[in-house]
This record gives structure tokens, sequence and C-alpha cells, in this order.
């Protein structure tokens, strides 16, 4: 019998050895196709001087920002794998505190497949939509070239709900239950996944509102033209734009009042305060680049230096329970997990200077620089993203010491046990 169980032993660990193979190889090739991928786009578009094209600005008022939601996803995804690998190194459970099925957590590995698998798909539509807008014999074909963004969009959809079990179906199914509950708040219970993905989605806000610039350029702009005009003159679209951008800080606010509500907890209030005050923040700020003037940039640069002040500080203080003068270790708290000191400092400086990155909008510097304004946006979108990928890491991290504090970590509290003999008093 025990040479039977080593025999199933061994047949299991080679299983897993050979997956682990097969995942990293698979990783790797994507990763190498999508590097070529890039270079051959970069390449294509110096070869026929596409930055000096009259299409240029055409190209990047509507494609660019097509194609630069999946961008966004992808930057995102790629964090979140660096975050997986320095949980597992420095042991945080992360698979425990989100409420993953056991087994089923994605390693870092398998995060980086799902990353460069869906880049190498990204580059390829680009590189084809580049080839067949270029082609003479492909260019009477423009409704078609001009699709290919869209039926990307449906391919990824589509393979997000897939009901088959492939693609890390029980993944994907506890992601969009949390999406769900996140869509319905406050009626469902607040869980951590639930206000940890919704933090996820305030630091998407661009690519939400990239997702309405799908809706109208397909819906009611002259795709066929790649005219966008329809969309970025019409007054409905600008106030859709304001209220996309509210949506994710509106939900972390009514998270915040069912916490409230449920605990009486005088935190959770204060933390809807600061999200009001970043909605204030945002709506004052979207004005301000519609319309322009010196009251609302008055306006808007007061509510975003407040909202600024409030979300750095509660990042410091309150998610990652730093900034602690009387601790073991000064200014930071009495546990730490890296043993280097200093990278929390940095993370902290990096924090603040990147909370300070959408005041860009107040202080026009797109209009001194030499990036086409959709291309400023989506590198302050993307400094925005790999803001939250830091603090992802130090927020689960201060939430594993204090699981562990409370023995919450594990799924079995260490022994002995204090308790009281009950049988003296019968």
């Amino acid at each position: 019998m025990a040479q039977y169980h080593s025999y199933g032993q061994n047949l299991q660990l080679w299983t897993c050895t050979m997956q682990l193979i097969i995942i990293s190889s698979c990783a790797g090739c994507f990763f190498g196709c999508s590097l070529a991928l890039v270079a051959e786009i970069i390449i294509s578009i110096h070869a026929r001087d596409l930055l000096q094209d009259e299409g240029q600005t055409k190209y990047m008022n509507t494609i660019f920002p097509l194609y630069s939601l999946f961008g966004f996803l992808g930057l995102h995804m790629l964090m979140y794998a660096g975050n997986v690998y320095f949980w597992a190194r420095y042991r945080v459970n992360y698979s425990f505190i989100f409420g993953f099925k056991q087994g089923t957590e994605l390693d870092f590995k398998q995060v980086l497949l799902l990353t460069f698998g869906l880049s190498v798909l990204i580059l390829s539509t680009a590189l084809a939509n580049l080839e067949m807008e270029m082609d003479p014999e492909t260019q009477s074909y423009k409704a078609l070239t001009e699709l290919l963004p869209l039926g990307l969009v449906i391919v990824v959809v589509l393979m997000a709900i897939c009901p088959f079990n492939i693609l890390y179906r029980t993944n994907r199914f506890f992601f969009l239950t949390c999406v769900w509950h996140c869509l319905c708040a406050p009626l469902y219970l607040v869980t951590l996944p639930d206000f940890f993905l919704a933090d996820q989605f305030t630091s998407q806000v661009q690519l939400l509102r990239n997702v309405e610039f799908y809706a109208c350029y397909y819906g009611w702009g002259d795709f066929k033209k790649r005219d966008a005009a329809t969309c970025n003159e019409s007054n409905v679209y600008k106030i859709i734009y304001i209220v996309i951008a509210v949506v994710p800080y509106w939900i972390r606010f009514l998270q915040c009042i069912r916490r409230y509500c449920e605990g009486r907890d005088s935190t959770q209030a204060m933390n809807g305060l600061k999200y009001l005050s970043t909605i204030a923040a945002v709506v004052s700020r979207t004005i301000y680049t519609q319309k322009r003037g010196t009251t609302l940039k008055i306006i808007a640069a007061s509510t975003s230096g407040v909202a600024t002040i409030f979300n750095t500080y509660w990042d410091l203080v309150m998610d990652w329970c730093l900034l602690c003068r009387n601790s073991e270790n000064p200014w930071l708290r009495d546990k730490l997990i890296l043993p280097n000191k200093s990278v929390y400092f940095i993370a902290m400086v990096l924090n603040a200077i990147l909370r300070l990155a959408w005041m860009q909008t107040v202080l026009d510097f797109n209009e001194a620089s030499f990036l086409h304004t959709n291309a400023l946006i989506a590198v302050v979108a993307s400094l925005e993203i790999i803001r939250r990928g830091i603090w992802n890491f130090f927020r689960l991290e201060n939430e594993h010491l204090n699981n562990v504090g409370k023995f919450r970590a594990v799924k079995s509290v260490p022994l002995p046990f204090s308790y009281e003999d009950k049988d003296k008093d019968l």
C-alpha cells in the first residue's frame, strides 16, 4: 500500500513539474512574440513615415484610444503578476485573504501567461490593422479594417464569460462575481475582494472612458470614415464622460456606507468622505478641461489638492499603517515583511509623487508637451496603474500582518488553547 502511495505522490509531483515547465515555456514564447510584434509595428510606422502623415491627428483621436484600452488592461495584469510574485516570495497569504478556492489561485507564471498571450492577440490585431490600412489591395475594405478593434473587444469579453472549463474558469467566475458585487453595491455584504477590486477600478478611469468611446464610435460615430467628431462634440457624450469617471469612486463610497452601517465604524465614514472628495476633484477637473476658465481652474486646483492630500495620507497611514512615529521601526510600523526598510520609504515617496500625476490636467502640461493630448493622457493613466500596483503589495502585506496577529491567516489556531473548564461548574 505504501508503495502505491509513494507512486501516486511521484506521479502528482511529475505532473505539476511538467505543467510548470509548459506554462513557463508558453509565457516565454508569448513574451518573445510580443517583443517581435512591437518591433515590427515600430519599424512599419517609421518606414512609412506615418508620424508625419496628415492622418496622424485623426489616428490619435480614434484608433489610439481603441487600442490603448488593452494597453491599460495589460499593464494592470503585469503589475498584478509582480504582486503575486512578491506576495509568494515574502509569504503573504494572498490566497487566503482573497478567499480563493484552495488550489485554484494563479501564481505569477500563470498570470504572465495570460498577460503575454493577450498582448500577442492585441499586437497582432494592431499590426493587421496597420497593414490592411497601408496595403492598396485592402484599402477598399475600410469598414472591415475599422472593425478590428471592436472584434478584439468581443473576443476578450467572450473569453472572460466562457462557461467551459478552460482559461482558468474558476478564477474568471470569481472575478465576474466580484464585479457583480461592485456594480450592485451596497446590496451585498462587502468583503475584501469586493472593495479591493473596486479600488482597482478607481485606477482604471481612462479605460472606462475608452469603453464609452467604443460605444459612441461604433454606435453613433462614422467609423467607416474614421470620424469621431460626433462623439467629441456631443454634449451628452461629455456628460457621460464625467459620470463614467465618477462611477468607481461612487461604488467605493457606497461600500464604505454599507460597512459603516454594519459596524458603526467611524473610519469607514471618513473613508467614504475621502471618495466624495475625489469625486469632487474628478468632476471639477473634467469640467475645466472641457470649458476652461480661470474660476474653473481655481476650483479644479483646490479640489484636486485636497483630494491628493487626503488620499495620500489615507494610503500611507490607514491602508499601509505606516508613518508611526513611536513604533519599533520609526515612521514605519512594528511588524514588517520586507527586510530592507528603505523600500517602504521609497514606496511612500513614489506614492505621493504618482498621486500628483493627475494634477497635470489642471497645470496644463499638455499644452507645453510634445506629446499628443491622448498620448499624454495615456501616460498619466499608466502612472496611476503603476501606483496602484505598488499600493496593492503594501495593502495586502498590512492585511496579512493583521490577520497573523489575530490568527486569521491560517485555517487552525495554534495550540495551546486558553479556556475555562466548564465541567467544574456542573
